[in-house]
């Protein structure tokens, strides 16, 4: 296109009627939320209906032993790789709810409404966003805990420290349930972490939900398209399930692995928190070749928000592959 004296004059003529605009035409007329919106995600297995819900994410500066095989130099290194910064670590928490065969069921209940106001509202935001998604904890059947600490449990009481599901049968396995109610165990743990898991689990259960406490076996189903899985080492009773409807199914981990960037990708890697670290490995490594082989969606407690999506085999390790956000059911 060639460019006439006439035409660079009348670009010029209407680039100066710029400045008489309003300066403040673009200037927001509210301020900035300064918050997110509440976070729920449903998807469907078959005739199941699934709902992830956030309670939050916790922040922190990386300890030298969050990996107690491992540096510090080599957590960092996984967190280099999946572009997250070093030295700093966000764990999210994603409980979910199952409504199949006419029950409504909550698996895991969150860091609860104490944590949400120690953490300013990053964590225990579990009975709010549950809210948020329309529904109502007096309606939930039942309430099954994959394992007895304080970020799935704690969520079991309301903020008056009554129980939150005023309905719910409460179910647990039976391993777990002996382990962290067995005075004996109680009196050789270690002071420091192990001995306060032990009393706050007593505290949360002699709130008036022992009574309502049901166990499990590995391996049978609890309700209606959902089975348990064995998944030790993370505590001893620790247990994973699957969620299956027609030919669906997924594969709900609890804390099978923690963070995927870290954990996914390098199975090897010992959480400090892993009770028996030798068989968490064990464990993860049999049921991430399982996900594997049978291309089984994964829906992981402490993956980031919605929290679902597959694994696959990648070297030593496994790769996540996050789902993609569906906007329909």
């Amino acid at each position: 296109m060639n460019l006439t004296r006439r035409h660079m004059m009348g670009g010029a003529a209407a680039l100066a009627t710029v400045p008489m605009m309003s300066p403040t035409a673009a200037t927001a007329a509210a301020p900035p939320a300064g918050k997110q919106a509440p976070s729920f995600y449903r998807y469907k297995i078959g005739d199941i209906e699934i709902t992830a819900i956030s309670d939050g994410a916790n922040n922190f500066a990386l300890p030298d032993t969050f990996v107690a095989n491992k540096t510090k130099a080599d957590v960092n290194a996984a967190l280099e790789k999946a572009f997250l910064p070093a030295d700093k670590m966000t764990i999210p928490f994603s409980p979910v709810v199952i409504n199949a065969g006419g029950k409504l069921i909550a698996i895991d209940s969150g860091n609860g409404p104490a944590a949400f106001v120690t953490s300013k509202g990053n964590v225990g935001q579990y009975q709010t966003n549950l809210a948020a998604a329309g529904i109502d904890p007096k309606n939930i059947d039942m309430v099954v805990i994959s394992h007895f600490h304080g970020d799935h449990v704690n969520g079991l009481l309301n903020a008056e420290g009554q129980p939150l599901f005023p309905n719910a049968e409460i179910m647990a396995s039976s391993t777990e349930w002996k382990f962290w109610m067995d005075d004996g165990e109680m009196s050789r743990a270690p002071a420091g972490r192990m001995a306060d898991l032990f009393k706050n689990n007593r505290r949360i259960f002699e709130a008036g939900l022992k009574k309502k406490v049901t166990p499990f076996e590995w391996g049978k189903d609890i309700a209606p398209g959902l089975t348990a899985v064995a998944a030790p080492g993370h505590t001893p009773g620790h247990s994973a399930f699957i969620v299956s409807s027609g030919s669906d199914k997924i594969f709900i981990q609890s804390d099978t692995t923690n963070h995927p960037a870290v954990f996914v990708a390098n199975p090897g890697f010992h959480l400090v928190f892993d009770q028996d670290a030798k068989m968490a490995e064990e464990t993860r490594r049999k049921i991430y070749d399982m996900l594997v082989a049978e291309k089984m969606r994964v829906q992981g407690y402490h993956f980031p928000f919605p929290a679902q999506g597959n694994v696959a085999k990648d070297g030593e390790g496994y790769r996540y592959v996050p789902v993609s956000w569906s906007t329909s059911l």
